[in-house]
């Protein structure tokens, strides 16, 4: 894969002493923060779970390609939800994924790429163990 770049990741969270934080990713996308119950935007748990959400219908894409039903799904509709624990420490409890296929695949089909998905996405395979920590403090 010799010439391939890879596009830069990570995230910067900008935060005043009052109002939201402000995120900017190392691309130089944008989006502000909300924590409000009836405002509109996201807070870091949605981030959390649109990032699953989008990691989850991109694999699935290219799953059904690997096993050759790439020409009939016509498209895919992920969504993640999340069960936050009601004992310590504050985490989601348990996480839902419910992927709609269109297209004509039949239940086997469907079940295969969202299968599929799961192992493909660098989204769920973080969540499935504990990745390592590191804070720096400056």
């Amino acid at each position: 894969m010799a010439g391939l770049s890879k596009r830069p990741i990570g995230a910067t969270a900008t935060l005043g002493k009052t109002g939201y934080p402000h995120v900017r990713s190392e691309t130089g996308g944008t989006i502000d923060i909300v924590t409000g119950v009836a405002e509109a935007g996201f807070n870091p748990l949605d981030l959390l779970l649109a990032s699953l959400a989008a990691c989850m219908s991109m694999s699935a894409r290219i799953a059904a390609r690997e096993l050759g039903l790439a020409d009939r799904l016509a498209g895919v509709s992920v969504r993640a939800s999340g069960e936050k624990s009601e004992s310590g420490p504050s985490r989601f409890a348990s996480l839902s994924v419910r992927f709609q296929f269109e297209g004509a695949l039949d239940d086997r089909d469907k079940t295969n790429i969202a299968h599929r998905a799961e192992e493909l996405c660098t989204v769920s395979n973080t969540l499935a163990v504990r990745p390592e920590v590191v804070l720096e403090a400056g």
